[in-house]
């Protein structure tokens, strides 16, 4: 039997992870062949919950399709949509269904989704939750009742090295740290000297860290980056290298090369990567070939 996706963290495999947005309705062909395409190349791969408050397929049960097609799943879960009474059941029934990755975060406010009429819970945030979920796998609910049965949740949360308030981000990483994170995937990242400088100031103690790779599809796409997404920064020489790219196969050839690049770059620093290929999921493969980090799951 292949190994797990933690237990391949804990034997200090360098690991690769991606994620998959569940469609708004019930046809999975279109997310099917993405999941198929990329299950030699990555340990996991995230299924989103409703992502910029967008309403999507439930992605616990989409998760559970991939587990049938040996694509391991991390199900992200929001407070958004839940309380804390839901979320402790959604942990409980995803078990049952051989569930056992979850990434924790708080979740968009509806009002900027499809529905900007919908309320609102966020009776928890990230910590909160990676909390309860320690408590489960203690054999306990969040109120201290014991569990009829137990679990055994790998949970994780997100992190932005780069973001605007630098020792905000550090405390509320390590707030997530001590409420039992296990592994904590990044914003994308450009610059290995942000990534050195964020571990340093918060040192994980053990917890893996994947690195957020976002791969630069054009120089417009960079740019955008820079303006609209809080705790990304595209530095000027790879602005330059995009500007530079001016058919869409140098485009193409050269997003690859910057991908792999800093993956190589923070190979040493982190126990992997958390690709966010944004419909780039074809070239991951290449990307992944052309970093040398790990030519192929093997």
């Amino acid at each position: 039997m292949s190994q797990t996706l933690a237990q391949k963290i804990q034997s200090n495999r360098f690991v690769i992870t991606t994620e998959l947005t569940p469609p708004k309705g019930t046809d999975l062909t279109e997310l099917f062949a993405r999941a198929d395409a990329m299950r030699p190349y990555v340990d996991a791969c995230n299924l989103t919950d409703s992502p910029r408050a967008r309403m999507a397929v439930e992605p616990k049960a989409v998760a559970h399709l991939l587990l049938d097609r040996g694509v391991e799943p991390i199900v992200q879960i929001t407070a958004r949509d839940r309380n804390r009474i839901a979320i402790q059941s959604d942990l409980l029934g995803g078990t049952l269904l051989g569930l056992n990755n979850y990434v924790f975060m708080t979740g968009d406010q509806p009002q900027h989704g499809d529905h900007p009429d919908a309320k609102g819970v966020f009776d928890w945030n990230a910590s909160d939750m990676l909390k309860a979920a320690k408590n489960l796998n203690a054999g306990r609910d969040a109120s201290g009742a014991e569990l009829k049965g137990g679990v055994q949740l790998f949970v994780g949360a997100t992190a932005n090295p780069a973001g605007a308030n630098f020792d905000d981000e550090v405390i509320n990483t390590r707030r997530k740290i001590d409420a039992g994170a296990q592994f904590l995937q990044t914003q994308a990242l450009y610059e290995v000297s942000a990534l050195e400088k964020f571990l340093d100031a918060v040192k994980p103690n053990g917890v893996a860290i994947l690195v957020g790779i976002i791969p630069l599809k054009s120089h417009k796409m960079a740019t955008w980056l820079n303006t609209n997404v809080p705790g990304i920064r595209v530095p000027d020489p790879l602005l330059g290298e995009m500007a530079n790219a001016t058919t869409l196969e140098r485009e193409i050839a050269t997003g690859i090369d910057i991908a792999a690049r800093t993956m190589q770059s923070v190979k040493s620093l982190c126990a992997g990567v958390h690709i966010m290929a944004m419909g780039w999921e074809n070239h991951i493969p290449a990307m992944i070939q052309a970093s040398g980090v790990r030519p192929s799951k093997s």
